[in-house]
């Protein structure tokens, strides 16, 4: 990972784990659930920001690397990860 995505993921994760603290504060606060979902809703498309940001780095790197490499097994093990990842499935 490159330092300046690294740098933002940091940041982006620290602003997500106030998040969380704030929606267990709710919780225990026993606040109008609504409110507390909207609260998930945003910690979800934090991560999904968090997400992409990740993914293009990786693109841009680990998988290009691999891509102009001559090894055609470190190739397909990428995309393989790739396709696991984005397809849900855990390697």
């Amino acid at each position: 990972m490159n330092e300046n995505t690294k740098t933002a993921a940091v940041k982006r994760l620290a602003r997500i784990e106030g998040q969380v603290r704030g929606v267990t504060g709710m919780v225990r606060d026993d606040r109008y659930c609504i409110d507390i979902l909207r609260q998930v809703q945003a910690i979800k498309a934090a991560l999904g920001s968090l997400e992409a940001v990740i993914l293009q780095d990786h693109l841009s790197t680990c998988v290009d690397h691999a891509l102009r490499a001559d090894d055609l097994e470190e190739r397909r093990a990428k995309v393989e990860e790739l396709v696991a990842v984005l397809g849900g499935r855990r390697k």
